[in-house]
């Protein structure tokens, strides 16, 4: 009885017992087998290590059973830390692509003179350079003044050969792991840029290959060619690898008169390469350009499908060529944007919308589509002088600067296309606009609704005035990546912070934020104080010094924090101009600091410091943010408290960016002084100009750097009066005047406030 009752409680539990039992059975029986035949191989293996360098099992000399063709099999090495050896940190490369060994296309030497440096190698510079990854001109002996933008090598030897020699080396020594193509070209002849990127696109770069047109050697009687230097000649990176251990002979044993006749020679006779015209259907094409041809007359196919022409006898006749392959290049662009246009157009019905999907213009992304009404993107009313949406609020104001000219334009875009479509049997001439709306739609650009008040002209010279609704779309382009220098979060900021009597009261606030974000964060971060004295308590300083209580509060931060120094620098001045306060900083730091213009009333944090490191670049960009200013309590709170530092600001309510002010500034100490050094020749013939200018007017005007200004909300500002000094130049002061009135309240608030006086006065 019990046996059975056993048995029905195991019953539905033994075909698992059964399948584990069976399992590991199995498995004891494969791990004896495979036990057994690696026992037999192990000193086999060890004798054949060599072998399998190729990473082929089969190139074994005694492998069995005829399996030598079959797959390596892996090994997991396990791996052991040795704790007595020190821990080694492993450098990674900057870019990515220096770590996969991805390298760029194309490099383009051009081959000049001191005599055509600043003429046809200027022109070469202007029209087609910038179309290329990166452009070098090599020349032998170099002018004393150098043009502008371009990057150029003297060697210090204007022979011809000497000069090809040394450019084939140059190449090779700084640039040979970092290109894949190399052309080299003189400065008379024109390059089609775009035509010889889709070129090395299609090629190897791994094949040994001299690219151009091939000429014959003078009273030469072999097969082998040359590549014409006029035309341009491209060199593979490999072939200038094993070209490289080879110059020094041919620059000692090949006597030639033509550099390209010299190069040609030695890659026949050390490589045997000889230069080709078509490799793998792929042709290099060029032009020759007669003596007096003009090349708004040229239609020919060799013309073009040139990818070089020969030779430019002068700078103009390189911009008119450049002209003249722009317009071709145009054409052949609107033809390709018409025939897509169609061909999408003829498919449209096949798609589940139909005809009914196809969006205007055809092949623009179509208009986006809100899901909520939050989402609605607004239209902006306007006419030919006002337009009826603007800042604070107000009902109406002026077209200016950019508005009115992004107006005057589409005006005349729609008349022109409305002319192109009915000519000639209609002509129009606008009147006047009646209204105008315009979006900008992020998906596809800024649309425009016109209403236009036409005249239309017919052939026979009879007019009658039109209404007419015209709908233009402004596209968005192709987004462009535009490179900027490699910079990071771990530079050094060195601020500044310039202090006059009356303002020391507020340096208490900075201090304490500047120990909280920076010292207690432990960031890389200096502090140095300017003291401006005036004439009167300058006397007075060793009796009483107005700056005593800061002087203290910072004593007693540098006794919290052993290790931290705050200096400071006193100054007597009666006009403290930003110019000459920063002449003084300047020379007494690196010409490597990164300096951070702060005032009184800025609030340092992390966030900000950060950006301010990554938007001043050395020798390229300088920053000046845009503060939030929050606006007056006793103004902007009459009714409500304060808002919380916990919501987001908002700038109709709580304040707004102060675009009036240009204090703040990040910036590089050789940057100040290279454009403080181009302004020397203006101070000789007028000393009053330091005093009308600031520091972002000297890079404005001097500097030649990117001037980059944006709106920083990580930098905010409590709300304060600044004392405007009329001794300052009249834009500077016009500046802080309304600075004071801006930041004083919103238009809203502004309005309720003297509506409330109003009703108080009436009672």
């Amino acid at each position: 009885m019990r046996l059975s009752s056993l048995l029905a409680v195991f019953r539905p539990a033994l075909p698992l017992i059964l399948g584990l039992s069976l399992g590991c059975s199995l498995s004891l029986l494969m791990v004896s087998w495979t036990q057994g035949d690696v026992d037999d191989s192990c000193g086999e293996e060890l004798g054949n290590v060599g072998l399998f360098v190729g990473g082929h099992r089969g190139d074994r000399a005694d492998s069995r059973d005829g399996a030598g063709n079959e797959d390596f099999t892996p090994r997991i090495v396990p791996y052991h830390k040795d704790p007595n050896k020190p821990h080694k940190k492993v450098l990674r490369t900057r870019y990515i692509h220096s770590e996969l060994g991805i390298r760029e296309h194309l490099l383009v030497g051009v081959l000049t003179s001191r005599a055509t440096l600043n003429t046809l190698a200027v022109a070469v510079n202007r029209t087609v350079a910038h179309r290329f990854h990166r452009t070098f001109f090599f020349t032998g002996l170099r002018s004393a003044k150098l043009p502008h933008g371009m990057t150029v090598v003297a060697h210090g030897d204007d022979r011809p050969v000497w000069l090809m020699y040394e450019t084939v080396r140059h190449l090779h020594r700084h640039h040979g792991n970092e290109y894949d193509w190399f052309l080299l070209a003189q400065d008379d002849t024109y390059l089609q840029a775009d035509r010889l990127a889709q070129l090395v696109g299609h090629l190897s770069s791994g094949r040994d290959l001299y690219l151009g047109r091939a000429e014959e050697f003078i009273g030469g009687e072999e097969k082998a060619r040359y590549c014409h230097g006029g035309y341009g000649y491209l060199l593979s990176q490999s072939l200038l690898g094993k070209l490289q251990p080879h110059l020094d002979t041919c620059r000692n044993d090949i006597l030639s008169v033509r550099p390209d006749e010299w190069l040609g020679r030695c890659i026949i006779d050390y490589l045997g390469l000889t230069c080709l015209e078509v490799y793998q259907e792929m042709r290099y094409q060029y032009f020759e350009l007669g003596k007096n041809a003009d090349p708004e007359r040229e239609d020919s196919p060799q013309f073009r499908n040139a990818l070089a022409v020969h030779p430019v006898s002068e700078p103009s006749l390189m911009y008119r060529l450049h002209k003249r392959f722009s317009q071709m290049e145009l054409e052949w662009t609107y033809q390709q944007i018409e025939q897509l246009q169609m061909q999408i157009n003829n498919l449209s019905h096949l798609t589940p919308e139909g005809k009914a999907g196809t969006t205007w213009p055809i092949g623009i992304t179509a208009p986006f589509k809100p899901k909520t009404r939050f989402e609605v993107i607004n239209w902006e009313y306007f006419t030919e002088d006002h337009v009826y949406s603007c800042l604070e609020s107000a009902p109406k104001c002026e077209l200016r600067g950019a508005d009115r000219a992004d107006v005057s334009a589409v005006l005349e875009m729609a008349v022109e296309r409305l002319n192109a479509r009915y000519q000639p049997q209609l002509r129009f001439r606008k009147r006047h606009l009646l209204n105008g709306y315009r979006r900008f739609d992020p998906t596809r650009g800024m649309e425009y609704v016109l209403d236009l008040v036409l005249e239309a002209y017919t052939q026979k010279g009879h007019s009658q005035v039109l209404g007419r609704r015209v709908n233009l779309l402004r596209p968005l382009s192709s987004i462009e990546i535009i490179p900027m220098p490699y910079v990071t979060e771990a530079t050094r900021v060195q601020v500044i912070l310039p202090v006059t009597a009356p303002e020391q009261d507020y340096v208490g606030n900075f201090l304490d934020t500047y120990v909280t974000n920076t010292l207690d964060t432990r960031d890389n971060v200096l502090l140095t104080f300017l003291f401006i004295y005036d004439p009167f308590d300058a006397q007075r300083v060793s009796q009483t010094d107005v700056f005593a209580g800061l002087k203290a509060m910072i004593s007693e931060v540098e006794k919290r924090y052993g290790d931290v120094k705050i200096p400071w620098i006193s100054v007597k001045t009666e006009v403290p101009s930003q110019v000459k306060l920063m002449d003084i900083i300047s020379k007494k730091h690196p010409v490597d600091t990164l300096f951070f213009l702060a005032g009184p009333w800025t609030e340092i944090n992390g966030d900000f410091l950060n950006r301010c490191r990554m938007n001043a670049i050395s020798s390229w960009q300088v920053f000046f943010p845009v503060h939030f200013q929050e606006f007056s309590p006793s103004v902007a709170s009459r009714e409500q408290p304060q808002s919380s530092s916990a919501f987001a600001f908002d700038p109709l309510r709580d304040g707004h960016f102060d675009r009036q002010v240009f204090d703040e500034a990040c910036f590089y100490n050789a940057d100040y002084m290279t454009a403080r050094t181009k302004m020397a020749a203006d101070i000789l013939d007028n000393e009053e100009l330091l005093e009308s200018m600031d520091v972002y007017d000297i890079f404005v005007r001097y500097s030649g750097l990117h001037v980059f200004r944006a709106v920083e909300p990580a930098l905010v500002q409590k709300y304060v009066r600044r004392a405007c000094n009329p001794r300052f130049s009249e834009d500077i002061y016009h500046r802080c005047v309304l600075s004071n009135l801006e930041g004083l309240a919103s238009r809203s608030h502004l309005s309720m406030a003297l509506f409330e006086q109003e009703q108080a006065n009436s009672t």
